[in-house]
């Protein structure tokens, strides 16, 4: 797969999931988990987590389409991808087994956060940060 193709796969995967967390998370996050958001704290919270998202996926749509900007992107998306998907380990090791689509999320989160890792090194082997491939 090439570092183009990868960072807008995890761009466009992302993007929904931002907006599912933060657009109405009242709405949302009650209909898709049983979460009830009934403070404006909380709202807060997770408007702030879609903006993160939403900062990503701006940042690795830069990085396929930026030569310069490939390698940090990818490098991005490693440590978002693993550190999403250590900080929900942690959580089943401390508050038990979650709703089952959190357990697909990291699967996928530690998957996508190798790739990003092996993507990253091919790149520096190759002495390029070309993001076509």
């Amino acid at each position: 797969m090439s570092t183009r193709s990868f960072l807008l796969f995890c761009a466009v995967g992302l993007f929904p999931i931002a907006l599912s967390y933060g657009a109405s998370p009242s709405a949302s996050l009650n209909a898709l988990y049983g979460i009830n958001v009934d403070t404006t704290n909380l709202t807060h919270i997770m408007r702030a987590v879609m903006g993160l998202y939403l900062g990503m996926v701006v940042f690795w749509i830069w990085g396929a389409f930026n030569k310069s900007l490939a390698a940090p992107a990818l490098a991005g998306c490693a440590v978002f991808m693993l550190g999403l998907a250590a900080g929900r380990l942690l959580s089943v090791v401390l508050d038990g087994a979650p709703h089952w689509l959190f357990i697909v999320f990291t699967g996928l989160e530690i998957v996508l956060g190798v790739t990003a890792i092996v993507l990253y090194r091919g790149l520096r082997a190759e002495g390029s940060t070309a993001p076509g491939g």
